[in-house]
């Protein structure tokens, strides 16, 4: 046996379900809204409470099943199991959780996803010769590097 052997022990990378994970609804009434975990029921479902500033994005206290919902990398730090709606909205509000949920690349992505999912068909059109245009440019900047590339050897 290895005597003072050096092992190195490192903490997983998952998200793990824990009290003060910030979660995002993915079925049901409050689908694409943000809550904390409170508490931890069992294997299967968690306590969790949603104190948004914002309209139409709070999520009252309530059982939620895990498979409803995703795990974000947010955490409230330190929070108090079974800490009550307004111990839940101090620490929200300190942690600043919506505007780090705001500036992350998916709430970006999930927004800009709705956002191209509610175009018209004539809002596509002009996106689609807003490419078309773009692409052009690109195109003639590349021929004329290589036109200028080409008469200088």
């Amino acid at each position: 046996m290895a005597e003072n052997a050096d092992i190195e022990i490192k903490a997983s990378q998952w998200r793990l379900v824990e009290v003060g994970r910030v979660v995002l609804f993915t079925h049901g009434q409050y689908t694409g809204r943000l809550a904390a975990i409170v508490e931890i029921i069992d294997h299967k479902r968690a306590l969790v409470d949603g104190p948004s500033k914002k309209e139409n994005a709070a999520v009252p206290r309530q059982s939620v099943a895990l498979n409803n919902l995703i795990i974000t990398p947010i955490v409230i730090e330190k929070l108090p199991r079974a800490a009550g709606r307004g111990a839940v909205a101090r620490a929200w509000e300190k942690r600043e959780v919506e505007k780090k949920w705001d500036e992350s690349a998916w709430a970006k992505r999930r927004e800009q996803r709705e956002k191209r999912r509610n175009l018209s068909d004539f809002d596509r059109f002009k996106v689609l010769r807003l490419k078309k245009q773009a692409r052009f440019e690109v195109r003639k900047a590349h021929a004329n590097v290589r036109a200028s590339a080409k008469s200088s050897s």
